[in-house]
């Protein structure tokens, strides 16, 4: 059971080859999962997923030895809509073993976490028969602040003191401040466009939630003197730029797995409680990037079956909040073919979720009920080039603005 391949190859190729057996589950919900199996709670509801082959039924979770084929396919699940939103029932997930990565613990088993680390360790460790937790110290009953227990001992059965530790970073990135910029790419200055117009939705005070890649560096341009706080699935809110040289941290990473550096009031939480925030509907803004968007807001961007497979990671769960808005940063075709469509023909991440899309050549918004409307255009394009790169009809605005950068 996985939320994200992510950059995996050999688990992706051994997945679309037959290899192996693979529950793809959204992060959030699987968190979620965990922490009620912990809890005593058998089922829960969540708007997590509906609408998708996560609610309907259908994904792939083996395919034929060689690839190609769906062998085993996932079960439909029981829907049902409260107060105008649309749930799906999930149940609870316990493990018969936790094997949980602490920072400090004392002799009676309350254990404390450092930075990001708390993300699965905390959940997992409450919802398992047995919780083993290795530690890099552990220190005397009564050296630990009460105040500062975040897993008390009743969950934990056993404490491993670790001998040596090799903390890797996945994913080093650093800040270019002071060095020399990399020589731009092609499609470095689309891509800024489109970086630069994303960041003119961010407003002050609000809370926001960016995705891998366009979205990310939308952060590079939050304006001087705005207070934008990043939210990170993984559990960390506040998080600032990246590292200088030096001054990295493996304990201090984001979603994507890139080292970071935290903000003056920032704090740090397990996953289950960064999805709590998002499906209470505390984050303002879910900004990430689509392999296609239909015009009534639909959102795939995690497999192409047989071909690729990313998984959903905490997409689903991001843009399924009923009182977030979502805005789509992608580049308009992918190699000439369209992207926004009037379906998508890929596994949705989400239905009628999308409320504006910003590509390198305009900014659509999005109602789940008309459709698109072209509110900005790219200085030196026609409404005509556009179309010629949409793969569905769209209104035009009667205040089409030029795009703002």
């Amino acid at each position: 059971i996985s939320s994200y391949v992510g950059e995996n190859k050999e688990f992706e190729r051994q997945f679309l080859n037959g290899e192996l057996e693979v529950e793809l589950t959204p992060q959030g919900t699987l968190a979620e999962r965990i922490r009620s199996a912990g809890a005593g709670i058998p089922a829960f509801l969540t708007p997590t997923g509906y609408g998708t082959l996560i609610h309907t039924g259908g994904a792939p979770i083996k395919y034929q030895h060689g690839g190609g084929q769906v062998e085993i396919a996932s079960e439909p699940k029981e829907s049902r809509e409260i107060d105008g939103v649309n749930y799906i029932m999930e149940t609870a997930l316990r493990g018969d073993f936790a094997l949980v990565k602490g920072w400090k613990a004392d002799y009676a088993g309350n254990v404390i976490f450092r930075h990001t680390t708390r993300n699965f360790n905390l959940p997992m460790a409450k919802a398992a028969k047995r919780t083993f937790v290795e530690v890099e110290e552990i220190v005397d009953v009564g050296e630990i602040d009460p105040n500062s227990v975040e897993l008390p001992g009743i969950y934990v059965d056993k404490l491993i003191l670790g001998k040596k530790y090799e903390k890797r970073i996945e994913r080093l990135t650093l800040s270019q401040s002071g060095q020399e910029k990399a020589e731009k790419k092609p499609g470095d200055e689309l891509r800024e466009r489109i970086i630069r117009r994303a960041a003119r939705e961010f407003q002050d005070g609000m809370y926001v939630n960016l995705g891998i890649g366009i979205p990310a560096l939308a952060s590079n341009y939050i304006p001087r003197g705005m207070n934008v706080v990043l939210h990170s699935e993984n559990g960390v809110l506040g998080f600032g730029p990246f590292p200088e040289p030096g001054r990295q941290d493996p304990d201090l990473i984001n979603a994507a797995k890139e080292t970071i550096t935290i903000m003056p009031g920032a704090s740090f939480f397990a996953s289950d409680e960064s999805f709590a925030m998002v499906r209470g509907n505390h984050v303002d803004i879910t900004m990430l990037g689509a392999l296609q968007v239909s015009k009534y807001g639909d959102l795939a961007n995690w497999m192409i079956p047989g071909k690729m497979v990313k998984g959903m990671g905490g997409a689903m769960d991001l843009v399924a909040a009923p009182e977030g808005r979502v805005v789509v940063t992608m580049e308009h075709t992918a190699k000439g073919t369209h992207k926004i469509l009037d379906q998508c023909s890929l596994p949705l991440t989400g239905k009628n979720v999308v409320d504006t899309i910003i590509t390198e050549q305009c900014v659509f918004k999005v109602d789940p009920t008309s459709g698109l409307t072209l509110t900005e255009l790219w200085p030196g394009l026609t409404v005509e080039d556009v179309k010629a790169s949409t793969g569905c009809e769209f209104a035009v605005s009667d205040q089409l603005a030029d795009m703002k950068q």
